[in-house]
């Protein structure tokens, strides 16, 4: 019938597509992120390049790129703006001068620890929804839904 609402929950649980599903709730958790990022003034992908760098240094900014599922051309501004608010260290490599190694400075890590407690205490907070044993099975099949990925590579280790 036209003019019906068409939400959501006007269709059978057991008819609803994981698609729409899970695009509701990264919805919804991606704009709850942003409003933390936001607070530590971080666009959601200088972040991300945090995040990636983390783990270690970036051998080349081509290489953060590809580990942030970035065109290594739009990674530069990010790498620029990080690098002028004292978030991250570009020098050059040496056994390549072409190519600069990027790494976090104390700073960064700082402000990704503090963005990332921020972050797990909404996560919480939206879980909360879930009763506690619920709440870990989701969590952890969403993990192994995240490793089998295809490009994920699992011993990259946790995000």
């Amino acid at each position: 019938m036209i003019g019906r609402n068409l939400s959501s929950r006007s269709v059978a649980d057991d008819q609803r597509d994981l698609g729409a599903m899970l695009q509701r709730v990264l919805t919804e958790v991606l704009a709850r992120e942003r409003e933390i990022l936001a607070t530590y003034d971080l666009p959601m992908w200088d972040y991300v390049a945090l995040v990636r760098l983390d783990g270690g240094a970036a051998p080349t900014q081509a290489q953060l790129a590809a580990a942030m599922g970035r065109d290594k051309n739009r990674v530069i501004e990010t790498v620029d703006r990080l690098e002028q608010r004292g978030l991250i260290s570009r020098r050059i490599d040496p056994a390549d001068r072409r190519n600069r190694i990027v790494g976090l400075t104390q700073d960064g890590r700082q402000v990704l620890t503090a963005c990332r407690h921020a972050i797990r205490t909404m996560e919480h907070r939206l879980l909360r929804h879930l009763p506690g044993e619920d709440r870990a099975r989701f969590v952890s099949a969403l993990r192994q839904l995240d490793d089998a990925v295809p490009g994920r590579d699992p011993a990259a280790g946790p995000d």
